[in-house]
């Protein structure tokens, strides 16, 4: 067991980390077994099954579980994987655009100048 302050500090540090990292790791293996076990399967599933694998990934690699270069290769392999199994991501719906509506625009505020700083006085010495 840790004598010091900070060390016994770092001890419930590090608990809490690893608890959060096993939890994330977790949910990422979960994530990943469903993707790759919906690739048989097929259908409107697999691709939510890949957007869940690839949301797991980029938790991990923000919390920095994972390496963001590994996490990178990974969603590439899922990707890759997906289009061989002929997975249809869900595609992007075309929106109609709106008329922009007339930006107001403000009046700036003129900024106020700032009075020049006094030079200090120079100090007195007395002489003897």
């Amino acid at each position: 067991m840790p004598i010091i302050k900070s060390a016994k500090k770092r001890v419930r540090v590090a608990k809490k980390a690893t608890v959060r990292n096993v939890k994330t790791k977790r949910s990422l293996k979960a994530a990943l077994k469903s993707f790759y076990t919906s690739l048989t399967g097929g259908g409107a599933k697999s691709s939510e099954a890949k957007s869940k694998a690839q949301s797991a990934l980029d938790k991990a690699g923000k919390k920095n579980v994972m390496h963001k270069n590994k996490v990178a290769r990974k969603q590439k392999q899922l990707a890759a994987q997906a289009k061989a199994a002929g997975v249809k991501t869900g595609a992007k719906k075309a929106v109609a655009k709106k008329a922009a509506p007339a930006k107001k625009t403000a009046a700036k505020k003129p900024v106020a100048k700032k009075a020049p700083a006094k030079k200090p006085a120079a100090k007195k010495t007395a002489k003897k």
